[in-house]
């Protein structure tokens, strides 16, 4: 009897801790947009980071409607310390300003905000912006790509067109009040879609060197820092391929770094990954992307997060 009561009790034991490894375990997130971002969020959702599944099935969450042309593409979202979900997007090819909406579930969004970032500037764009949280000040950093002609001439004829982009920054605490535009990466060439990821007392930043002549590069590198806003360091050689690749997004997976990148003019998707930060191996062949995926971000919520936020959505 004692012994059938203990066996009871073991199992009793090993469900709970079953159903507290579910709750506790994580689901990737992949914020996205597709065709020119006129219909809004996607989400796709992944447990292995490799096989990424579109959720509602992959229609809009939320449609755009700040800025003039009421564009959603390029979105970010991170978690604040505030519980919610910040999101920042672009809505524009040629306005002064980002898009910006919060959420508690990813599914039901606050009023969208226009953040006139660089109405003051003779500015002819804001591209892909990002947020980042700097936990020691208790502050999010947007961040985001900017031409203003003539202010880097150096570079003017190096681009596409008439685009010579730095990357830009500001600080906030309340998505309401913000410091005023700076520099953030200006290493000599044109630059956009950089995404910041911490990683000890690192900060590591994924680009894209933008320059298409006299040599095109059009692909991902690497800059490091040791304060999120600080100077980062020159940019690294390539760690994507013999192709043009955009718009990279991060997984930190165990000791993998996995990075995500459209490669735009094949239509398609890849990845490489990496445990080191140095040595890349290619694994595009590995992945499978909802159909249309165009840029966005990796983040990651709880399994207990996803089953209450997407019930009716899968």
């Amino acid at each position: 009897m004692k012994r059938n009561i203990f066996c009871w009790l073991l199992a009793i034991f090993a469900c709970a801790n079953g159903l507290l490894a579910q709750s506790g375990s994580q689901v990737h997130m992949f914020c996205y947009f597709k065709d020119n971002g006129q219909d809004g969020l996607h989400l796709a959702f992944s447990k292995d980071g490799y096989k990424w599944q579109a959720l509602h099935p992959d229609q809009s969450f939320l449609k755009p409607y700040a800025g003039n042309d009421q564009l959603m593409r390029d979105p970010c979202i991170i978690k604040g310390a505030d519980a919610l979900f910040h999101m920042v997007w672009t809505v524009s090819w040629n306005e002064r300003g980002i898009g910006y909406a919060s959420s508690k579930d990813l599914v039901n969004w606050s009023e969208q905000q226009y953040i006139p970032l660089m109405e003051d500037e003779n500015a002819l764009n804001c591209w892909a912006p990002e947020i980042s949280y700097d936990a020691a000040q208790r502050r999010y950093m947007i961040y985001w790509a900017t031409t203003i002609p003539g202010k880097f001439p150096s570079t003017d004829s190096s681009g596409d067109g008439k685009y010579n982009h730095r990357m830009y920054y500001v600080f906030t605490k309340d998505f309401k009040t913000f410091t005023k535009p700076e520099v953030l990466y200006d290493k000599g060439f044109t630059v956009i879609d950089a995404t910041i990821k911490q990683n000890g007392k690192e900060y590591i930043m994924f680009l894209k060197d933008e320059t298409k002549l006299p040599q095109a590069e059009k692909n991902i590198k690497i800059a490091t820092s040791r304060s999120i806003n600080g100077d980062y360091s020159n940019a690294s050689k390539p760690i994507t391929g013999n192709y043009w690749a955009e718009g990279p997004t991060v997984l930190k997976k165990g000791k993998e770094w996995i990075v995500y990148f459209d490669k735009y003019r094949d239509h398609t998707y890849g990845a490489v990954v990496s445990t080191n930060l140095k040595s890349w191996r290619d694994i595009s062949e590995k992945i499978q992307m909802p159909k249309g995926l165009r840029h966005g971000t990796v983040f990651t919520i709880t399994q207990e997060e996803f089953n209450s936020y997407f019930k009716n959505y899968k």
